[in-house]
């Protein structure tokens, strides 16, 4: 973990690429969708095959933090040639990539949650949770704590969410697995407590896979 810390901070990066960062969430005990990271169309085929169709391509860089809006991101690709496709519109935009990232395709059933952790000037390491995804922003329905944290207080802050029925049964849907939820909680507060070249971390979305919560996609800040 302190190693891949180490080298993007001898580069001078302001933050790790989704790759490495999420190769940080699962020492952290995060669950993370299954990704490899290729560096030429026939290795993105060969872990296509290997994660089972469909599959997710993404652009990975550490400069690359709003690979949607650039049109990096190919969602529920489903054949070799949907891949090799993908694979050339994103290598083709002239944008200086790590590689591409080939990701698992994840059935969610629309309940999104955010994980977070700053460093904030007064009270230091928080850790925050709340509703995710296109909703983050739009109904701000979060939790903070002060890390580090204790499963008790993970179990809290899930709680005074004004939307925390999503977390149980819901239309069919199993009730999440809290203490999984729980867990990854903690262990981010350990990463942002622990830590001193994390700025910021931000988990947007976890996806709810079965009862199973699932990052899919992963930011860390650097310290500059």
């Amino acid at each position: 973990m302190r190693e891949i810390l180490k080298q993007a901070i001898a580069k001078r990066q302001k933050a790790l690429s989704e790759f490495d960062s999420k190769q940080l969430m699962k020492m952290a005990g995060i669950p993370v969708s299954r990704n490899y990271l290729a560096k030429s169309k026939e290795e993105a085929l060969d872990y296509a095959q290997k994660l089972g169709f469909p599959v997710v391509l993404k652009g990975c860089s550490d400069t690359l933090t709003h690979k949607t809006e650039l049109g990096m991101v190919k969602l529920k690709l489903k054949t070799k040639e949907d891949v090799a496709n993908a694979y050339d519109e994103i290598t083709g935009k002239g944008i200086p990539l790590d590689g591409v990232l080939v990701q698992e395709w994840l059935d969610g059933d629309n309940r999104e949650f955010v994980l977070g952790s700053i460093k904030d000037p007064q009270f230091g390491p928080c850790v925050m949770f709340g509703l995710g995804g296109v909703f983050t922003e739009a109904l701000q329905d979060v939790s903070f704590r002060v890390a580090p944290i204790t499963s008790i207080d993970a179990y809290e802050m899930m709680d005074e969410l004004r939307t925390k029925k999503l977390l149980g049964p819901f239309r069919g849907s199993p009730a999440v697995d809290k203490e999984m939820l729980a867990r990854a909680l903690v262990g981010l507060s350990e990463l942002i407590n622990t830590y001193e070249e994390i700025a910021e971390i931000d988990i947007n979305p976890i996806i709810i896979n079965g009862d199973k919560p699932v990052a899919v996609d992963a930011l860390v800040i650097l310290k500059q």
